[in-house]
């Protein structure tokens, strides 16, 4: 569900912005309130139960502050800002390269978990697979997290593993990418959503990729041998998915994407490269879009998706 945000003297709007769920909204209010140098102590902020149960009758928020200014937010729903009723037979190939899928999920079933840490958008799977696969064809997922690969594949008839080395879930099995347990040249499809940095916990496991910067060279090399191992496994003439996105940090920006790319052409040939639309990230706030235009940065709006075939 999305929500708008308002927040206005009665004189004039002072900041508007649409926020993906809830919770972000509600830790941007108290960003934005802590801006204004009010006190969160005195001001009668809702807590993020207060809003959640508000919004199940379907009416606008409204509460003022002592600086005079309200804050005023509205539900999103059925105002054609999200895909979330979509139906299997509404289901539609993307036919550009700019994907931007609002929400995780479509349908009324889960496919993996949007609360997992770094969760895969459910639409990109089922697009990659309603183009490169067939029924029965085997899929897989060398780095599967919440499972939203093999509920997808499940869905179309595929055959699908989903490896990770953290385990979540009982059909997703333990293991290290690097290494895939199976034969050479047996697999039709893999798609792989992967670290692009140190930035978020996926596991408490020492070795972890995701335990190590894109800073560092190290970084690359661990996830080229997660390239040959997807090289190894794939059928010659059949398709990978690899998506990563960049990093902007401490005023750095580290390329990851162009630099992982120089390693994947090494082993396949390019395809396509389809940026997808980011959100749900905590920095997609107002809060956030101010500070990127005050102090000249960008927020990372894209991610990459590399659609390459074996050589």
């Amino acid at each position: 569900m999305k929500y708008l945000l308002f927040i206005s003297f009665n004189n004039g709007l002072k900041h508007n912005a649409v926020y993906e769920n809830l919770a972000i909204l509600h830790e941007s209010i108290e960003q934005l309130v802590e801006e204004e140098k009010l006190n969160l102590k005195k001001e009668k902020l809702p807590s993020f139960s207060e809003l959640e149960n508000h919004f199940k009758n379907e009416e606008d928020f409204f509460r003022p502050l002592s600086n005079g200014t309200w804050l005023h937010i509205q539900e999103l729903s059925g105002r054609n800002y999200i895909r979330d009723e979509m139906c299997q037979e509404e289901l539609v190939l993307e036919s550009t390269t700019l994907w931007d899928f609002p929400t995780q999920n479509y349908g009324d079933k889960p496919h993996g978990n949007n609360k997992y840490n770094g969760v895969t958008p459910a639409f990109i799977i089922w697009n990659l697979l309603q183009r490169y696969t067939k029924e029965n064809d085997l899929v897989i997922d060398p780095m599967c997290g919440s499972g939203t690969t093999i509920d997808v594949a499940k869905e179309l008839n595929r055959k699908v593993i989903g490896y990770d080395i953290n385990v979540v879930r009982q059909d997703v099995i333990k293991n290290d990418s690097r290494k895939i347990p199976l034969a050479d040249s047996i697999v039709d499809f893999v798609f792989i959503d992967s670290p692009y940095s140190d930035n978020i916990k996926y596991s408490d496991d020492k070795n972890c990729i995701g335990k190590i910067s894109c800073e560092k060279t190290e970084f690359y090399d661990e996830l080229e041998k997660v390239a040959k191992e997807i090289y190894r496994i794939l059928k010659p003439g059949k398709v990978m998915a690899w998506l990563i996105g960049d990093q902007w940090l401490k005023k750095k920006f580290t390329p990851t994407g162009f630099l992982l790319y120089q390693r994947l052409e090494k082993y396949f040939e390019p395809i396509d490269t389809i940026c997808v639309t980011r959100h749900n990230q905590t920095s997609n706030t107002g809060l956030w879009h101010d500070r990127a235009r005050r102090y000249n940065f960008y927020l990372r709006g894209f991610k990459y998706l590399f659609i390459m075939r074996k050589i």
